[in-house]
């Protein structure tokens, strides 16, 4: 019996042991996620800066409705400037087209990108566009922001494949961050796809 007893007690001591070692393991995960965020706040604030492409607003009248999208919303906008968003070796990712508040992302011809592909849904939808419209719908509830001027975004897709990405109701000191985001994301999707053949 006091064998019995002498394990028990081993056991709660080891067990004791560890719950700690989770708890500074849980500890130490926080931290670095702290750490990685702020990272990433830097990144895009300081390593797009000379991403950014002059308007050219001549493009737009050029380019024809995309007719495969299969969301027919209200009557086509007409867009003030289109920005190509580049990867690093120059080659077109989508465009950008500019309207008062909202944007519209197309991807270059022949550019599938998959939702499914890293970042995109846990940088790009989670930590940048939900972010931007939980503190819209913040500041609408509490009166600052009519609800008619919440940030608000649609994925228009065909299966999984993006076919443009709708944002509504940006303002200038989104707008930059958006476009670095946007940039960035479809370069880091596109070098998963080349990887992958």
């Amino acid at each position: 019996m006091s064998e019995d007893a002498e394990k028990i007690k081993r056991l709660v001591a080891f067990k004791k042991k560890l719950e700690k070692k989770v708890e500074d393991l849980e500890s130490e995960l926080k931290e670095l996620q702290t750490m990685l965020e702020a990272v990433n706040s830097i990144l895009l604030e300081k390593g797009f800066k000379r991403a950014e492409i002059p308007k050219a607003p001549a493009e737009v009248e050029a380019l024809p409705p995309k007719e495969e999208a299969p969301v027919e919303k209200a009557p086509p906008i007409e867009y003030e400037s289109v920005t190509p968003l580049k990867a690093a070796n120059g080659e077109i990712l989508a465009n950008l087209y500019m309207s008062g508040d909202s944007l519209r992302v197309v991807p270059a011809e022949g550019k599938n990108f998959n939702v499914n592909t890293p970042p995109f849904t846990p940088f790009l939808v989670e930590r940048v566009f939900a972010k931007m419209q939980e503190k819209d719908n913040e500041l609408s509830r509490v009166g600052q922001l009519t609800p008619d001027k919440v940030f608000s975004y649609n994925i228009v897709r065909e299966g999984d494949v993006i076919r443009e990405i709708v944002v509504q109701n940006v303002d200038q000191d989104r707008l930059r961050e958006l476009k670095s985001s946007i940039r960035w994301t479809l370069e880091k999707m596109y070098e998963k796809m080349k990887a992958q053949g």
